[in-house]
């Protein structure tokens, strides 16, 4: 069943019709006027769709946190891999950066420009086709994650890519920061979710390598270059997708245990006895619940008493005989007698089931209305994970004497959120100020245990200095080599990732 074919020639999406754009030299080149450019983009945009007035771009140059607002140029809203490309080529030959934009929803800075134009994706969101023999979905960049998500059911399917954004996050941010959430576990992150990308080039031209093929050893694998580069070597604009059987049977549990290292256990217990069928270990510090029954509506404590630490924990099986629940409450059964656990609960049906992940979801908003929060996305060794929450745990209150650590997250994947809560008597702007110092803390016990300082937000420019200074000199140097040979003139969202040698971004 082919739900949508890729486009050719002209194409007509409902109202939304748009034109293949020539391949021929645009009249701009560097040192071309800003208004002759803008001319050029509107002629082919459609004027409607740059935007100069300072209060449309505002949305556009702040990102989620407003840890920074950048500047730009115009915003640019193409609505073709066409449109896309003359952009690109009209903005390289005018030495202008062009800055790509999905749903604004990143975390670490990746989206914001300084100087050049924006060029968002919002307008590129068609479902190019749904395979379910194949099991592959293809999707234009601007396709909001959710929608996704809902294409794929309703052609019986699972996309499991999902995180708290989802409702608002666009598939090709998601690919570009290769993000990944509470289904890495089960299906990897967005890296391991692609199967084929088409990729506007910092020239103008168009990599198709939208393939739906499970092996390709045809050279180099190109696709992967783009997959978490933030749009630095090139810009996604359309995606193939795996899909997977929809699960049958879905149960989830809420558990009690002392420490990080209990969770540990439990969690290499169950890998062994449940294998697949387990999707999501997520785990909460007793600060996160504490703040998430506090903040969070509707939220209700789900043990009696309170523990050392906790575990949500999720089962899920596309089998026809599947019972997850029975299977979950035997594991956690057993795990109980074994002193593995101190207490548990398991949801009796789906409305169950989303209150206690409601508990975990709830913890960034929650950490939001307690105050200030300097955040770290790392990971570790699972091994190693018991260790590191403890050790920066400890250094950081030793740092700052009434800071609460929050460290919560993926941990059956390594992957922990640890970020730190203010001092409730500490002005806000205070504690933010003293991000860099502990950076250097957190960031170096993360290196010590053979760790990574961007688990999977990304770089951005929060980040990238802090990747000079932790990166191996040969990958960066790798790096560098690649952002040159891909993009020779600095031009795809600059300064982004690694610090280009010798030049600064340009500005407008």
């Amino acid at each position: 069943m082919r739900i949508a074919a890729r486009h050719s020639g002209a194409c007509q999406d409902g109202a939304l019709a748009y034109k293949i754009l020539p391949m021929t030299p645009i009249a701009v080149s560097p040192g071309t006027s800003h208004d002759t450019l803008l001319t050029a983009l509107r002629d082919a945009l459609g004027a409607r769709h740059v935007l100069t007035d300072p209060e449309d771009l505002a949305p556009y140059l702040v990102e989620t946190r407003r840890l920074f607002t950048g500047s730009a140029l115009a915003v640019l809203r193409p609505a073709s891999t066409e449109e896309v490309a003359f952009a690109v080529r009209a903005c390289t030959q005018a030495g202008i950066a062009v800055v790509p934009l999905g749903g604004n929803t990143g975390l670490t800075g990746g989206g914001v420009p300084s100087g050049g134009v924006v060029l968002s994706l919002e307008r590129m969101t068609r479902l190019r086709a749904v395979e379910p023999v194949d099991a592959t979905i293809t999707v234009e960049a601007g396709m909001i994650l959710q929608d996704v998500q809902d294409a794929a059911d309703a052609a019986g399917m699972l996309f499991p890519l999902s995180y708290a954004s989802r409702g608002s996050a666009r598939i090709g941010g998601g690919i570009s920061t290769n993000a990944g959430g509470i289904a890495v576990l089960a299906y990897g992150n967005a890296r391991d979710l692609v199967l084929g990308l088409e990729v506007v080039l910092a020239d103008g031209r168009v990599w198709d390598g939208l393939k739906a093929l499970r092996k390709d050893n045809a050279g180099y694998d190109l696709k992967q270059l783009f997959i978490g580069s933030e749009g630095t070597l090139g810009i996604v604009t359309a995606a193939v997708l795996k899909l997977f059987p929809k699960p049958r049977s879905t149960s989830v549990a809420f558990v009690g245990l002392d420490s990080a290292q209990a969770a540990l256990d439990l969690f290499v217990f169950l890998r062994g006895r449940m294998d697949r069928d387990l999707t999501a270990f997520e785990y909460l510090p007793p600060f996160a619940l504490e703040i998430v029954l506090r903040h969070v509506p509707g939220a209700v404590r789900p043990l009696d008493g309170a523990h050392g630490a906790y575990a949500l924990i999720e089962a899920a099986s596309a089998r026809p005989d599947a019972d997850t629940r029975a299977e979950l409450e035997a594991a956690l059964g057993q795990a109980l007698e074994d002193g593995l656990i101190a207490d548990a609960t398991s949801g009796a049906s789906g409305a169950q089931n989303d209150a206690l992940w409601r508990l975990r979801e709830g913890v960034p908003e929650a950490q939001t209305r307690e105050g200030a929060s300097i955040k770290h996305d790392i990971s570790v060794p699972l091994s190693r994970l018991p260790a590191f929450l403890d050790r920066a745990s400890a250094a950081c209150v030793a740092a700052m004497p009434g800071l609460r650590p929050c460290g919560f997250g993926h941990f059956g994947d390594g992957n922990i959120h640890f970020n730190l809560t203010q001092p409730a008597d500490m002005k806000p702007a205070d504690f933010l100020a003293e991000w860099g110092r502990f950076n250097r803390i957190v960031h170096d016990i993360v290196h010590e245990l053979g760790g990574s300082i961007a688990a999977e937000h990304g770089v951005g420019l929060i980040k990238r200095d802090e990747l000079e200074h932790y990166g191996d000199p040969v990958g960066l140097d790798l790096m560098r080599r690649l952002k040159a040979a891909l993009d020779p003139q600095t031009l795809l969202n600059p300064g982004k990732v690694v610090a280009a040698p010798e030049r600064d971004p340009p500005a407008v």
